[in-house]
């Protein structure tokens, strides 16, 4: 007994705590719609620390453009990276845009092309188009290198 009330308050909280999340994430975008950046920026950043992948993405698109805080591409690219690295298509598409443009990291179409083309493979459309653009930049080797990380 002692057991099954234990995972149901786990349960329950496991609930709770998405529902706050979603709540927050909700409060950080309509903020950020309304021109209110500093309360998204807020909002989430504290879940991008969480490992929200939504928040990472939009925080990262924030400090790339300069919205709610200072433009700092290594910024941008710090929270690019976090949510790419847990599969979200639209982050490995703008970290390949940093790669391809050098802000915030080394310049490197190898690293670009391989961004594009993860992201490309889950139908990511901007991300065909600009890996066929950053293809005309590379050599053979180079592209085989990239798919072969990709």
């Amino acid at each position: 007994m002692k057991k099954l009330l234990t995972a149901l308050v786990i349960i329950v909280s496991m609930a709770t705590t998405g529902a706050v999340c979603a709540q927050n994430f909700q409060k950080g975008l309509r903020a950020a719609q309304s021109g209110d950046f500093v309360t998204a920026i807020r909002q989430f950043k504290v879940l991008a620390e969480q490992g929200n992948t939504e928040a990472q993405f939009y925080l990262g698109v924030m400090c790339c453009i300069g919205k709610g805080v200072r433009q700092d591409y290594k910024e941008a690219v710090k929270w690019y990276r976090k949510a790419a690295e847990q599969e979200h298509m639209k982050a490995r598409h703008a970290l390949g845009v940093m790669y391809a443009k050098g802000r915030g990291i080394i310049q490197d179409n190898v690293y670009a092309h391989m961004c594009f083309n993860i992201a490309a493979s889950s139908g990511h459309a901007h991300a065909v188009k600009d890996r066929d653009i950053n293809a005309k930049e590379m050599t053979a080797a180079d592209i085989s290198t990239a798919q072969g990380l990709a």
